[in-house]
Order: structure tokens, then sequence, then C-alpha cells
């Protein structure tokens, strides 16, 4: 009996190479190359492509914009866009237990009042599914339910059942007869995933892919798998704690980064309207240290509260950062030290975003120093105060996009203090908040001194 020829698959980029090697030649990746049995293509496999569409001028197309369905779930109809797209595929990752299938779920029963919903899941059985429902109040659920992981008979329902929703639960778990590979490897993912997107195109049926993710927090499976899809979902939070994050990475209908934030209930996942409050300490009284930044996710400001402690150090000291981007932080320390004249060289400096969401932007820039300086004085920052803005290595304090809607946003929370870049001083009054506006950090140190 003949060997099966074997070669060797990149887990990240999905290229082939005939024997292994530590670094894969397509996407340059070390030690991702998996073994697997050689696959024969399949005949007629790749027939739908042989219809080309005729080549048309670019102004010549008629373009309009997509409709969307919601879903029933305000935060997840952020997230999207507005709503599902008919034949849009999305792909939605997250750690185990963090929540995925039970707003799915939650989605789904919304959505069957409206259009044929059709719930696949390869990891449980359908009594499990009833069961969840049961648990999240949806007794007369309309949505129905297939356990099948065999690609070839899912394809078969979606085309008898038709519907205008389907939810794959999860991509690992599936596997297609053309492979004779196993299960969850980067053929069948790679296969399967492809082979759904094409049937949502040609049908307009909306297919919700759930993907697992690695211990690193990306979504398993080779790379291309994000670049099939029209939109990929990241599903955060602590599984210890009652909320948790649906961020947009990539979306074809919308407008990436947006967040849904989501409070896990006894009956399911519900939106939280006000997720600032999330964010921001619930000490009474103002504290050293503590200073409230309005950041911006996507389309929506947040304040969240950045929280640092100076401390006197060793001969090494330390510089720890959660939430922020640690290089930044001590990028920040020097240009404090060089332009204001505050020297930390010799103390521990720790800061802290609350609520464990993550600030990327450069405009926590003003409120990491003004937070840093208050616990190196040991004197907290006046009640409802906030502050925004970009620090350069000059001193320099640069402004923040939509500033205007920062401070319309602290200013509806009650907020009646804002520190601000120059450039994002409004023209007009905004009422019940006094707007400081700072060119540079060495004049917003000094005024926080006189504040």
């Amino acid at each position: 009996m003949a060997k099966d020829r074997t070669v060797y698959t990149c887990s990240e980029c999905g290229g082939t190479n005939p024997k292994w090697l530590g670094r894969c030649p397509h996407c340059g990746a070390w030690n991702t190359l998996i073994e697997a049995v050689a696959e024969a293509p399949a005949k007629n496999r790749f027939q739908a492509l042989a219809k080309t569409q005729p080549v048309a001028t670019l102004s010549e197309i008629e373009a309009s914009d997509v409709e969307r369905t919601p879903t029933g779930q305000e935060e997840l109809d952020r997230v999207l866009g507005g709503g599902i797209v008919e034949g849009g595929v999305v792909l939605i990752g997250g750690d185990p237990g963090i929540g995925k299938s039970t707003l799915l779920l939650q989605a789904a029963d919304t959505l069957s009042s409206r259009v044929r919903v059709l719930y696949v899941t390869g990891e449980e059985s359908g009594a499990q599914v009833a069961m969840r429902a049961r648990r999240l109040g949806l007794d007369s659920s309309q949505v129905r339910v297939l356990a099948e992981i065999q690609l070839e008979r899912i394809v078969a329902a979606l085309e008898a059942e038709r519907p205008g929703f389907c939810v794959i639960d999860s991509i690992q778990t599936l596997y297609s007869d053309q492979l004779t590979s196993a299960p969850g490897s980067v053929a069948q993912v790679r296969e399967c995933a492809a082979h759904l997107t094409r049937h949502a195109k040609a049908s307009g049926t909306t297919i919700v892919l759930v993907g697992h993710v690695t211990k690193e927090g990306a979504l398993a499976g080779p790379r291309v798998l994000e670049h099939i899809v029209d939109t990929v979902l990241y599903f955060e939070g602590d599984t210890h704690s009652s909320f948790r994050l649906v961020r947009a990475i990539k979306n074809r209908f919308g407008a990436v980064n947006e967040i849904g934030v989501f409070a896990m209930t006894e009956r399911g996942l519900k939106g939280v309207a006000n997720p600032s409050a999330i964010f921001l300490s619930t000490h009474g009284q103002p504290v050293p240290g503590a200073c409230v930044l309005v950041t911006l996710e996507g389309t929506r400001p947040l304040l969240v509260e950045i929280q640092a402690l100076v401390d006197s150090g060793g001969p090494s000291p330390r510089r720890l950062s959660v939430g922020l981007e640690r290089d930044r932080l001590a990028m920040l320390l020097a240009v404090l030290h060089r332009h204001a004249g505050v020297g930390v060289l010799d103390q521990d400096v720790f800061v802290n975003a609350v609520g464990g969401v993550r600030i990327s932007e450069p405009a926590a820039d003003l409120a990491v120093l003004l937070a840093i300086q208050s616990s190196l004085r040991g004197k907290p920052l006046p009640r409802g105060f906030i502050a925004f803005g970009e620090v350069g290595l000059a001193g320099e304090v640069r402004p923040a996009p939509r500033g205007q809607e920062r401070l319309r946003e602290a200013a509806k929370l009650g907020f009646s203090v804002a520190m601000v870049p120059k450039a994002n001083a409004p023209k007009k009054p905004i009422e019940g908040l006094t707007i400081h506006a700072v060119e540079r950090i060495e004049e917003a140190i000094d005024l926080l001194r006189d504040l």
C-alpha cells in the first residue's frame, strides 16, 4: 500500500511546504508548520468561479447603502454597524465560557420573529441548547436547531431550510468529506469557512461563525480565516466579572474599534446603557493619584479612571502599567522630568486603567501625567475633574480627535472641571463645565498646583 504523502501547513497563513522548516517561508512565522496528509484536489471544486462577471467602469456601477436588520441587542447592533447584513459572514471569538453562545442564542431568538433562523451546534446536543434557552427565559423560541459537524450535511440543511440567519457553533468542530485531516486542522477550518462564505454570498443568508481562541487571545486557525469573513468580533472580559466587551476588529459594513458593553445576568447578557459607570471608581471622596480620562472607543466616548501610584523604589525602580503601553509610560516620565522638572527616577511608578479596559490612543497622556503628579504630591485632583490630550516629546500638549464630543459627554455625566489641549477648547462655553486649555506640560503642572 502506498504511503500517503504529507505536507507541512502553516497555522498562521495556511501556506504549505513539502518539508518541515523552523520558519514559514510564506509569512516568516516561527514554529508554525504542522504536518498533515496532502489532500487531492476535488474535481469541479471551483466550478462556481467559471462564470465570471463582465468588467465594468467604477463610475458606472450602482452603489447603495446595504440594508440592515437589527438583532434586538442594541450593543451588538452598535458593534455590527446597525445590524446584520444580507449575505454577510461574521466571525466572533472569545475565551471559553465568556458568553458567545449565550449572546448569539438571544440574538437568534429575537430575529426568529422576523426571519427564519437556524442554529447549528457542533459542540453541544440539541437538548443542551434547549436547556440554555430555558435558563434564558426563551421557552417559546422559534429557532431551528441542528446538531451536526459534517459540512456537506450542514450545507444541505441550509439549502433545505433557507434561513435568513444562521449560527455555526463552532467552526473548529466542522469537517468536510473532501479532506482527510481531522476537524480543527488548518485545512479543515479554511475549507469549511470558505465553503460557508460562498454559500452565504450565493443565498443571501447571514452566517455567524463562532471561533476558538489561543492562549494568547488570538483566533485559532489560519490567519486567512479573518480575511475570508466580512466582520471579526472579539468577546473580551474576565470570567470572574459580570461585564463583557464585544469589540469589532474588522468590519466591511461599518466602523472598526466599536465596542459593545454587556452585563452577565441570570437571564443572559444585557446591554449596558451607561458603560462609563463601569470604568469609574466608586470611592466617594477624591483620592491622590486618580484622574478621569475621556477616551474614544470607536464612535463612543467613555470616561475611564486612570490610577497612578508613586512609591519609593530600590536601586532598580519599576515601571508597571495595566491597560496602557509600558513603553509609552517610560517616555512620558522622561517628558515629565525634562520639561516640567518633576523627577521620579528613583521611584516605583504603577499606572492602572480601572475596569480592565485597554487604552491605546495617545489622548490618555495628559491624564496619566496628572495622575502621577497627584500621587507624587499626595494631593487629590479637584472633584469632578477630567483631562485628555496627547503629550509630545518636546513637551507640547497636542489636540485629541473629536474633543467637543468628549467634553459634552463629561458634562452630561456631571463633571465640572476639564483640562484639555488649547486646540480642543470649545468656541462656545459648555454649561456646567469650566475648561482650562493648556499648550505645554509645564503649564499643565503649574495649573494643577493652583487647582
